[in-house]
């Protein structure tokens, strides 16, 4: 017989078991196992079950187990996401059955969890990995008191015989990883005595990342489902069973130590660890893999031709060799993210600082319970002006405007800053990626040369000379020991150097001596004259080179291992202490004080604080890549911009009803940059009042007041605005459709009536103005004109066929009316290629309007025309906006106008536009989801597609959601929000642009439908 004969004669006969037995008709289909057989059946209405078929030599007692433990499972804890054991129509939980070739076996059945295997799920997310380290917990809670003589066995798998491979380790013969194995075989026989000392229970043994289930698609939550395959149980400390998970939890994670820290987390929330078990976890995690590399290679040697021994191996070898991880910080990380004491004594000594507090001598020489405190903080400081580099000379005047409030000043713990700008704090490759940002100790500022007192007695550990950029200068770090023998430190730094002649490694600091001197900015580092005062309750992993300042998604450690030194300065913890505004807090108050229909953009809203050219940071200093926002178009907080500001602010701000120079050179500086007949500008406030100014322009100069407008097009928020805004006015609860206006289909070639095989596209979509004008003459509005975002983009990033705006434009003419060209989106160098987005379409319109970018902030609007249709307007009623036009705005206008040309703006689009074209065109190829990559300059769209074609609205929530936690914000734009819209300031970068496609990459191989054959 074929293999499909046998494989479909199987089906059969356990179809009919499965019937006979259990009483349930479906369909069976295989599912992997390694020695046994696995069926899936579904169908007739019911829930899934999995059907297990022993093979024939399974012992019975192991299955037998397997079932009285999930039954066990099931009563003690019946919320755990556990299989059900379903009985047969008897009433048995497991049967003896003949397979089809009349050989015995066990057979049992189990209802089918829902979801995928944890090794499937994507993201992996520390939310996610909580979740599974709390069901792990329950799970071993659950098992404590079950009993059964099959866990005392004598497998390969148990993890507390793991050094079973001391013997075979002749099997690896790399040098370099014998050593890693030799190392930690070493480390696991330091810990087995205190290991063999824990009591033993019953324990999954296997929770590996196929035996895991998560349910939750897209942008739904994951869940784990469930927890599968007791096949390997057995009895053992606990913490080996969480061992386990956590060797399959790290591999290939970017972010090990995170993972490890949720999991433990999570475990411990359900079943409370202690320390020495925690501090068990990174040596048997690390024996765990070695037992898994030395098996598959010991297999490897009896299966050669088997390619799946290598392959499984592979991960586990990336760990070993390519982990940084310190096994003590690690413990203590772990510890922290259970709220238990960083290292032995750790609580002790806080208790002793607290009993001190007021009796240590004076850091200063003085008392400084009344200095007075400067923040640094990302919101209260503009330190410093570049976010990404901190040159000396702004290093050393670091918070100058404190100065004359004294001769000294505190520098807050706790607080985020940006000042920390250099490439050193950064965490990974990009410059919105992780940074260390939240300061881990106290400054006290004064001039240079302050002498300095040790607080307490203490013993020199570290005197030396940091001569690095922005780096500690002179530093000095003390050792100190609670009348009850626990020890901790403290850290100087920024010092004069002066103290190297006198303080070596081991020498005594008696409380009170004077030990050390502020270094001016020559010899500190380069910063204004401080100390920095930081306290570490262990130097576990860190020794000498301690971190300044932390990571703000790692405070739970940062703050357990540096906690407040305010003791130290017998000052109470809560005047030094800085806290951040809460989100959350902003957040209510807003939807206390505001409409519900303002809107904030992803399902985690943002707080941003700061900016910088093509980055934004949010309260804690966390960076992101501003890939959506057109408003900031050469960059946010533009020094040139501040400076105009800022002069124009000490003079005047005035109106147009005043002459002043600002204003003809704003409007000569726009002029430069179109076609001879625009020699009018009207300056107003905003996008939205420039199109109103545009239709009462049209109007004016036709008499006649129907107008043509793309569908889903978007053109401001004013009445007139809104009434040829398809994009709202068609929305649930819009105002509907004007008589007075008419509708045409966008120039759509991907997804339109005419597509891109069709030559004739252009002028096919211009045809359909045809009946849009007839429908306003026979309504008798006549028509005044036709308004379009020259490139839609709230209509889906639309790059409409070349010429078709300009066969648009002739068919409005000759009947008559005005062709407005909005250039809110596309105007001022963005496309690269092109200043204004009508030059691509080889077409003159008769009124331009640009609108946000103008003003790179500043609320600024501009419309520009023809003398003659500004005559026809001009018709003895003024025309004012107060503040369209200030002497303010004009200046800043023509600031922005003037960096595109000087910093070569638009080039950098052209440049980085191809760059980023050439990355989105690989994911098009690569992906099915991405229907479509459109775009030029800094203007794209990317169309997101479901497998039929369809628009694909939950994939592209799910993606922008997902860029946006990976520090990316893009937006989200077309009639079914499908489409990414991409939109960076000009001032964006080739790395900034790589970020973007790498990440994009990895987004949307998490996706559902992921790649292309």
């Amino acid at each position: 017989m074929t293999e499909t004969e046998i494989g479909t004669r199987q089906l059969r006969h356990w179809r009919t078991a499965l019937k006979d037995h259990w009483g349930i008709e479906g369909d069976l289909s295989r599912l992997d196992g390694e020695y046994d057989l696995n069926f899936l059946a579904t169908g007739d209405g019911h829930e899934g079950y999995v059907l297990k078929v022993m093979r024939p030599d399974c012992e019975s007692w192991l299955v037998g187990m397997q079932v009285k433990a999930f039954e066990h499972i099931a009563l003690r804890d019946p919320l755990l996401p556990c299989p059900q054991v379903i009985k047969s129509g008897d009433g048995m939980s497991l049967l003896t059955l003949p397979d089809e070739a009349e050989q015995k076996r066990l057979v049992w059945l189990l209802n089918q969890l829902p979801g995928r295997c944890y090794a499937n799920a994507a993201p992996k997310s520390d939310a996610l990995i909580h979740e599974v380290g709390r069901m792990l917990g329950g799970f071993a809670s659950a098992l404590a008191d079950f009993q059964h003589t099959g866990l005392d066995r004598d497998f390969k798998w148990d993890l507390m015989r793991g050094d079973w491979i001391s013997d075979e380790l002749d099997c690896i013969t790399d040098a370099a990883r014998r050593q890693i194995i030799d190392g930690i075989c070493a480390d696991f026989a330091s810990v087995k005595p205190v290991l063999a000392a824990l009591p033993k229970q019953a324990v999954h043994n296997d929770a590996n990342d196929y035996n895991i289930m998560v349910r939750g698609d897209l942008s739904e939550p994951r869940q784990v489902s469930g927890l599968i395959d007791l096949g390997d149980m057995c009895a053992a400390p606990r913490v080996c069973d969480l061992a386990i998970a956590a060797a399959y939890i790290v591999l290939d994670h970017d972010k090990p130590e995170a993972a490890l820290a949720a999991l433990v987390a999570g475990y411990h929330e359900a079943y409370p660890l202690t320390p020495a078990e925690v501090d068990l976890i990174w040596p048997l995690l690390r024996m765990r893999l070695a037992v898994s590399v030395v098996n598959s290679t010991l297999m490897a040697v009896e299966n050669p031709d088997d390619p799946y021994v290598t392959i499984s191996q592979a991960s586990a070898w990336r760990f070993l060799e390519g982990n940084t991880l310190h096994g003590g910080l690690l413990s203590a990380r772990l510890r922290a993210a259970c709220g238990l004491p960083v290292v032995e004594g750790a609580d002790r000594v806080l208790d002793w600082l607290e009993q001190e507090r007021g009796n240590f001598a004076p850091l200063m020489g003085q008392g400084i319970a009344d200095a007075p405190l400067g923040s640094l903080s990302v919101e209260n400081s503009t330190w410093p002006q570049n976010p990404f580099h901190m040159p000396l000379d702004e290093a050393a005047r670091v918070g100058e405007e404190f100065e004359d409030q004294g001769r000294i000043w505190l520098g807050y713990y706790h607080e985020p800053r940006l000042i920390y700008a250099e490439p050193a704090f950064r965490k990974g490759p990009w410059k919105a990626s992780d940074r260390r940002t939240v300061h881990l100790a106290v400054d006290v500022f004064t001039h240079a040369g302050t002498p300095m007192f040790a607080p307490l007695r203490g013993e020199v550990f570290v005197a030396e000379y940091r001569s690095g950029h922005l780096d500690y200068g002179g530093v000095i770090i003390l050792r100190h020991e609670t009348p009850e023998g626990d020890p901790f430190y403290t850290l100087y730094g920024h010092l004069d150097p002066e103290f190297l002649d006198r303080l070596k490694p081991g020498q005594v600091v008696e409380q009170g001596e004077e030990f050390c001197r502020l270094g001016d900015p020559n010899m500190n580092g380069g910063w204004a004259p401080h100390v920095h005062f930081q306290l570490a309750l262990t130097t576990e992993g860190i020794e000498a080179d301690w971190p300044g300042v932390g990571d703000p998604d790692e405070m739970y450690l940062w703050r357990a291992v540096c906690p407040n030194p305010a003791a130290l300065l017998n000052l109470p913890d809560e005047k030094v202490r800085y806290y951040p505004t809460e989100k959350q807090g902003v957040l209510a108050e807003r939807k206390a004080h505001f409409g519900g229909n303002l809107s904030l953009t992803y399902d985690d809203p943002l707080m941003l604080v700061r900016g910088w050219k093509h980055h934004l940071f949010d309260e804690w200093g966390r960076p992101y890549l501003d890939a959506y926002n057109n408003v900031p178009h050469v960059g946010h907080a533009h020094p040139r911009i501040q400076a105009v500001a800022a002069d124009q602010l000490k003079r005047i701000n005035s109106n147009t009803r005043y002459l002043h120079p600002a204003q003809t050179a704003f409007a000569e500086k726009i002029l430069s940059k179109l076609p001879k007949s625009f020699e009018v500008c009207f300056f107003v406030n905003s996008g939205s009042e420039a199109n109103e100014l545009a239709l009462r322009l049209a109007r004016a100069h036709t008499g006649a007041k129907g107008m043509v407008t793309p569908d889903h097009g978007y053109h401001g928020n004013t009445t007139g605005a809104i009434d040829i805004s398809a994009y709202k006015f068609n929305k649930p609860g819009g105002v509907g459709q004007a008589d007075w206006v008419e509708l045409v289909e966008v120039a759509d070639d991907y997804r339109g009536s005419y597509r891109r095989d069709d030559p004739d596209r252009a002028q096919k979509y211009a045809d359909l103005v045809d009946p849009a004008i007839a429908a306003l003459h026979r309504k008798g509005h006549g028509l005044a004109g036709f308004i379009a975002e020259t490139f839609p983009s709230v209509g889906g990033q639309i790059i409409p066929p070349k010429g078709y705006l300009a066969a648009v434009y002739e068919k409005i003419r000759a009947a008559g009316g005005v062709c407005i060209a909005d250039e809110v989106q596309t105007g001022l160098g963005r496309l690269g290629e092109y200043y204004f987005g009508f030059e691509h379409q080889g077409a003159l319109p008769d009124i331009v309007v640009m609108g946000k970018p103008i003003g790179n902030g500043h609320p600024l609007g501009v419309l520009v025309t023809t003398k003659e249709i500004a005559q026809s307007f001009d018709n003895g009623i003024e025309f004012f906006s107060t503040f369209g036009g200030s002497t303010l705005s004009c200046r800043i206008g023509k600031e922005v106008l003037d960096i595109v040309d000087e910093e070569g703006l638009q080039e950098n689009a052209r440049v980085m536009g191809a760059r980023l074209l050439s990355g989105l065109q690989a994911l098009h190829q690569k992906y099915v989801c991405v229907g479509d990559v459109r775009g030029m300059g800094l203007f794209f769209g990317v169309e997101l597609i479901n497998p039929d074609g369809t628009e694909a609205t939950a994939i592209c929530s799910y993606v922008k959601n997902r860029m946006r936690d990976h520090r990316i914000l893009i937006g989200s734009e077309g009639p079914k929000d499908n489409i990414l819209k991409i939109r960076t300031p000009l001032t964006i970068e080739a790395e900034d642009v790589d970020m973007i496609t790498t990440t994009l990459d990895q987004v949307l191989a998490e996706v559902e439908h992921p790649v292309s054959a």
